[in-house]
C-alpha cells in the first residue's frame, strides 16, 4: 500500500499542476520585500515548488535516517 501511495501521490500532484498550467499561461512574477524574479507561467513556479520539496524531503529523509514504519 506504501508503494502505491509513493506512486498516486505524485502523479496526482504532476495531474494538478499540468492543469494550472494550460490554465494559467500568462507570465507572472513574484517579489520579496525588494527582490522581484523573472516573469515565468504559474505552473512553472509551482513545477519548482514541488521538485524542490521533493528533492528537501528526499535529502532530510537521507541525513536524518529514523525509524521508519
Amino acid at each position: 500500500m506504501t508503494k502505491f501511495l509513493l506512486v498516486v501521490i505524485p502523479a496526482i500532484l504532476v495531474v494538478a499542476i499540468s492543469i494550472l498550467s494550460v490554465q494559467n499561461a500568462a507570465p507572472i512574477s513574484l517579489q520579496f520585500l525588494a527582490f522581484r524574479s523573472v516573469a515565468l507561467p504559474f505552473g512553472l513556479w509551482l513545477g519548482f515548488g514541488l521538485a524542490a520539496g521533493m528533492v528537501g524531503t528526499a535529502s532530510l529523509l537521507t541525513l536524518f535516517p529514523g525509524r521508519r514504519s
